[in-house]
């Protein structure tokens, strides 16, 4: 009941409409009888769509013949007698004979009421019917717009339909179109081989035109989409209309429009219909020079070379169907001519005829479309194979339906649906070509890549590349293609909004398209190794890179390495150091009871020189690289041992001081401090002060190897943490106090007997220790290379050698080459000699 109502407001609607069917123009149709039967939508003739809003249909014999719609109608001829006529174990379809139903769709309306009357034969349910009329299948349409209500209206019923020329990715969509097929690939895959070319030749710089219909508007919407995840911008988009009175003016501007964005690469997305009303325009400008991308729609079309003048426009590329050639088909379609003129329109049809009803469909006459000579040779047949392919398809789909395997077709009734599981399931190949279907009912994606060549005014296709979908794979041999220019060195021309940036800059767009930018440098510490990046990356902590870099380097690693001539040196002097430390305790050691010895603090020489020992060893924690234990000992263990050495010899001045100067002022304060172990606990006090500060300074914050990352752009130095923390802070104040309070008193003592006076000596050691740590923090704040690490190791030892040099090798000079001057009597002498000359 259904199919009754959907048939009957069809045809109610086109008899409604403003213009009346033909059915009284008479014909003899193209039908060839058989056991099953094929159906095939071909334009046979130019006929134009209604204008009025409402599907009024015209006879299509009224137009004008169309060769395109020939020649695919032939090519599904020689398919049908070629499955029919093969014998032997080749043979697809044994003891079954294939016949055909060939409707000439010349309009949108056309293929409507072709599918209507399909619809109506397949609700036939009179036994007495020719079940053969019933077609399993059809061919067609020639386009995308006008397989999208045939494709629908069959697919209600799984009734197959396979195109030949609709490209239209809508039409893969399986819940709105189940029983869609086609042998050309859709246009999401055309559309990425044209974004591959693209890409190939870094045409980023693009106008994009398409024709007005849906081919060409998802075609362009497709590379719209798509273009910008390539770094492809489209400066101009157009449509491209129905060249009328009054479109030119629309073509004139579109033309203008391309010329004003600058471009050198213009993508069409056209129809050849289309495309053949513009083209004219763009010669009337004088457009010359550019390079024009091709869909596979018009890349090869012979109707667009014979306009006069397109051999000025530039260079063409285009996608073009891959084909085989048809073995016996131009013999086929050369023996029809033949047979067409010696036919006179009273003969019966060749290879059968019937009157099928719709005779503004079928009306066209076989021999008057053969008698107006189309040739072959100009034609591009890809097309044609594709007709030809799915002619086989179907064969091969009924081959499996009938199960042909056995050598003989059984025979039984067959409905449409029942070949649409098979079809999904065929492969085979036409020549090299393979034939099958995805799950969307798409064919295997091939296409060359042709050019256009001239020679004066002739034209030809050359194969220049091939571009395959799976896996993705573009190959175009350049050197074929002629560019735009004179002479023999043509190169690629260009096709960009901004030259690319120089190395080591970045892009700042200018405007809405990416394509179009400024190129700014990058400043230190970043890089940008990719071309068109938006912004310069920084480099990591331990990587540096100036300005205008592509890539980082490594920082250099800063530390005093063992093996570096400058620790080689300083390791000399701190052992030749320790063994002067050592040989001075030792000399002290042997001549402990000595009146020298005993005058520079008995046994607190011995203290002394056993914490300048230990300073001295602090030095090592400075070369290579920083442990955790060279971090905590190298700053404490130097303030802790020379702080003691300070204290000795600050106690020491004190009691000098004390007994010359104020002991007959304080006798008994100086008595009780003396006698009571004053000086002892007064150093003890003094040294446990300074460990108290180091031990919670390294208890609160402890020191550890660490990566100084800031100080140097391109180094890194290796040192201990917390090296001006504020426990270092407080650490340096207290050696510096008990710095000056010793100078204080050993400048008091200047005027002492010579043999108690260290006055000269030790403040020269005070300023030796000074000057050398004063120079070593200035170097510090202003580098810290390997130098100024070494100046740290050298601060150290010559602060030990200046204590040496003042306060113990003079004494120790007396105890080994002065012996006479090392006795009771000579320190008598002198103490007499001070007291006369205070009297």
């Amino acid at each position: 009941m259904c199919i009754v109502v959907f048939l009957s407001l069809g045809w109610l609607t086109l008899v409604l409409a403003d213009g009346e069917p033909d059915y009284i123009s008479q014909g003899d149709g193209l039908q060839l009888l058989g056991d099953f039967s094929v159906a095939g939508y071909f334009p046979l003739h130019y006929r134009e769509s209604s204008r009025s809003g409402v599907p009024v249909l015209g006879a299509c014999n009224e137009g004008k013949p169309n060769r395109h719609g020939y020649h695919l109608m032939q090519a599904m001829r020689f398919a049908v007698e070629e499955i029919n006529n093969s014998t032997g174990r080749q043979r697809l379809l044994p003891g079954v004979k294939l016949g055909y139903q060939i409707y000439d769709v010349c309009t949108v309306q056309a293929g409507i009421l072709a599918t209507l009357e399909l619809l109506e034969q397949l609700g036939n349910t009179d036994p007495n019917s020719n079940l053969g009329q019933r077609a399993m299948a059809v061919i067609g349409p020639d386009s995308s717009s006008k397989s999208f209500t045939p494709a629908a209206l069959l697919g209600a019923y799984l009734v197959p339909l396979i195109s030949y020329e609709a490209t239209n990715e809508m039409l893969s969509n399986k819940i709105h179109y189940p029983s869609f097929f086609r042998t050309v690939p859709s246009d999401d895959n055309q559309v990425i081989a044209i974004i591959q070319l693209l890409v190939r030749f870094q045409w980023t710089w693009v106008a994009l035109l398409a024709s007005d219909n849906a081919y060409g508007r998802q075609g362009m919407q497709g590379v719209a989409e798509l273009a910008p995840h390539y770094g492809i911008c489209v400066a101009y988009n157009g449509i491209i209309p129905k060249l009328t009175a009054n479109t030119a003016q629309t073509m004139r501007n579109i033309v203008g429009n391309i010329l004003r964005t600058e471009v050198n690469t213009i993508v069409v997305f056209s129809s050849k219909t289309k495309l053949r009303g513009f083209f004219p325009f763009v010669i009337e400008q004088n457009v010359t020079g550019k390079v024009w991308i091709g869909s596979e729609d018009w890349s090869a079309a012979t109707v667009l070379s014979g306009i006069p003048g397109i051999h000025t426009i530039g260079t063409v590329l285009g996608a073009f169907l891959n084909h085989a050639a048809i073995s016996g088909y131009e013999e086929f379609e050369r023996r029809s001519a033949d047979v067409a003129k010696q036919h006179s329109d009273t003969q019966e049809f060749l290879n059968g005829t019937t009157n099928l009803g719709a005779e503004c469909l079928k009306n066209a006459d076989i021999y008057s479309l053969a008698r107006n000579n189309f040739p072959l040779e100009t034609y591009d047949i890809s097309s044609s194979f594709n007709v030809y392919k799915a002619v086989y398809a179907v064969a091969h789909a009924l081959h499996h339906t009938l199960g042909c395997d056995s050598g003989e077709c059984l025979k039984k009734s067959v409905q449409p649906w029942q070949l649409v599981p098979w079809l999904k399931q065929v492969r085979f190949s036409v020549g090299n070509s393979p034939v099958y279907f995805d799950e969307n009912g798409n064919p295997p994606t091939e296409y060359d890549i042709v050019t256009w060549v001239w020679r004066g005014t002739d034209w030809s296709l050359r194969l220049v590349g091939s571009f395959t979908m799976d896996p993705t794979t573009l190959k175009v041999d350049a050197t074929q293609i002629e560019w735009p220019g004179t002479g023999t060195s043509r190169s690629v021309p260009p096709s960009i909004c901004s030259p690319e940036c120089p190395a080591g800059h970045r892009r700042l767009q200018i405007g809405r398209h990416t394509c179009c930018f400024d190129c700014l440098p990058c400043p230190a510490a970043t890089f940008v190794n990719k071309t068109g990046s938006t912004r310069c990356q920084p480099c990591l902590p331990e990587e540096w890179a100036p300005p205008l870099s592509e890539q980082c380097l490594n920082r250099t690693v800063l530390f005093l390495a063992w093996d570096n001539p400058l620790s080689v040196a300083l390791l000399f002097l701190l052992a030749l150091t320790l063994l002067m430390t050592t040989g001075s305790a030792l000399v002290f050691l042997l001549n402990l009871d000595t009146p020298v010895a005993k005058s520079a603090g008995g046994r607190t020489c011995l203290l002394m020189l056993a914490a300048l020992t230990a300073a001295t060893a602090s030095a090592l924690c400075h070369f290579g690289q920083p442990s955790h234990l060279a971090c905590i000992l190298k700053q404490p263990l130097f303030i802790f041992s020379f702080s003691v050495c300070l204290a000795c010899v600050t106690v020491r001045a004190l009691q000098i001081v004390c007994i010359f100067k104020l002991a007959s002022k304080l006798p008994r304060a100086y008595d009780t401090w003396a006698k009571n172990r004053g000086p002892e606990f007064t150093i003890l006090l003094m040294s446990a002060a300074i460990l108290f500060i180091s031990v919670v300074r390294v208890a609160v914050n402890p020191p550890h190897p660490s990566k100084d990352l800031d100080f140097y752009q391109d180094s890194i130095v290796l040192e201990c943490s917390s090296t001006l923390s504020p426990g270092a802070m407080f650490e340096l104040a207290y050696v510096s106090l008990l710095t000056v309070l010793c100078f204080y008193l050993c400048y008091m003592g200047k005027d002492l007997p010579a043999n108690y006076s260290e006055a000269k000596c030790v403040t020269f050691s005070i300023m030796v220790y000074m000057i050398s740590w004063i120079s070593f923090f200035t170097l510090y704040f202003i580098s810290r290379g390997p130098f100024t690490m070494a100046a740290h190791v050298f601060a150290i030892l010559l602060s030990v050698l200046g204590m040496l040099a003042g306060y113990f090798l003079p004494k120790v000079y007396i105890m080994v080459l002065k012996p006479q001057m090392n006795t009771t009597a000579h320190f008598q002498n002198c103490i007499q000699m001070y007291t006369m000359n205070k009297q």
